[in-house]
């Protein structure tokens, strides 16, 4: 019959008194461990111990803990017989020759889990060979990603394609136990002998090739990122913006190596800790910063301040007041030009206008606030030669 749920929440005393083997997750282990192996711990307050037991058989009656945060996988002669992703205490019975249990704590972790038990499930005869195994499924974070060349994407906001190094991190989550296992991990973790798998382990050629994957997807990533509906998002925001970033990527890694459809895996956040654009990019990146100052509100305050100056210029210059006259009543939008020909020599100025029709222009500067009412009653005077 498998697992038979002998108690939950906090562990008293009353394991040190019994005669069973007790299993539970190893001690120290890491937030980065995606799998390890379930050891047997404090038997009988060392007044005893079970001399029945094998390396390789869970005895009957034995205790097995499942903390929160895990599930518990048993297995024997290398197939998946029992699973339980709800946190408490189990009672392992094998007298049945049926072993099949299944326990869940619901939620996702229930409908996920029910279809691919559906495709695991066990009943056989108990075999010589029986594990039990933990899968951490909580986020397993510090997972880092770095870039040595430059990567390459079409940004529709800039109109062209930008280049740049990137370095960052990702946490992910076991979401299918069961597809995790059978799907990614190799065999060789959930052997006889069986070893703690580790994200982080750089000997783990399973999570190195999980790096590989999420470093050829951030093409992919930085595109969606820019580019993706009507967002048009720069790609400037990349480094505040974690949480667009991490769908960005879940999607890219999900479409280019199917994640969760195959391995039971997702990514859940992510983060740029560093970017650094190639020698194109950045310089169009600072025309666009250019671009953003001249816009709106402070744009306009600027092309204010600059038709100022040159009005006070003209008007202090004896020379140069036909000049300033004739560029007044452009407004705003002839700014940029009137920067340019206050710059032009004198006798390229327009052919002069009747003093008048430059008065109410003029006027209308002040109007306007671009000019102060110094500089009209300078210009006035000049204009009529009082």
């Amino acid at each position: 019959m498998g697992f038979i749920k002998a108690f939950s929440g906090a562990i008293g005393g009353t394991f040190a008194e019994q005669w069973k083997d007790f299993y539970t997750v190893p001690n120290g282990i890491g937030a980065t461990v995606g799998i390890c192996p379930a050891v047997k711990t404090g038997t009988n307050m060392g007044r005893g111990s079970n001399t029945k037991g094998s390396s390789n058989v869970i005895t009957n009656g034995s205790y097995i803990l499942v903390p929160e945060g895990f599930a518990l996988i048993t297995m024997e002669n290398g197939a998946i017989t029992g699973f339980v992703a709800e946190a408490g205490g189990f009672v392992w019975q094998s007298d049945n020759l049926n072993s099949q249990s299944f326990f869940s704590g619901g939620g996702l972790i229930n409908a996920v889990i029910k279809q691919s038990w559906e495709r695991f499930k066990f009943g056989g005869m108990p075999g010589a060979s029986q594990q039990a195994f933990y899968v951490n499924l909580k986020e397993i974070p510090n997972n880092k990603f770095g870039t040595q060349s430059e990567i390459y994407w079409d940004d529709r906001f800039l109109g062209t394609q930008a280049g740049a190094l990137a370095r960052g991190m990702y946490s992910l989550k076991i979401t299918d136990p069961l597809r995790f296992i059978e799907g990614f991990v190799p065999a060789a973790y959930y052997s006889s002998k069986p070893g703690v798998f580790d994200f982080a382990d750089f000997e783990n050629g399973a999570a190195e090739q999980l790096f590989s994957e999420v470093v050829a997807s951030l093409a992919a990533a930085f595109s969606s990122y820019v580019n993706s509906g009507d967002k048009q998002n720069r790609i400037t925001k990349i480094q505040s913006d974690s949480v667009g970033f991490a769908q960005s990527l879940a999607a890219a890694v999900e479409s280019g190596y199917l994640w969760k459809q195959d391995r039971g895996l997702e990514i859940v956040k992510a983060a740029i800790v560093s970017i650094e654009y190639d020698a194109p990019t950045k310089e169009l990146l600072e025309k666009v910063k250019t671009a953003d100052a001249l816009m709106g509100a402070r744009g306009n305050s600027f092309m204010q301040s600059e038709i100022a100056q040159g009005m006070r210029a003209a008007g202090e210059n004896p020379s140069g007041g036909a000049l300033g006259m004739g560029f007044m009543g452009m407004g705003l939008q002839g700014a940029a030009g009137m920067a340019g020909a206050l710059q032009q020599p004198a006798q390229q100025a327009a052919p002069a206008e009747d003093p008048y029709e430059k008065l109410v222009k003029l006027k209308g500067l002040l109007d306007q606030g671009i000019i102060t009412q110094q500089d009209f009653d300078a210009a006035k005077a000049k204009l009529l030669n009082i």
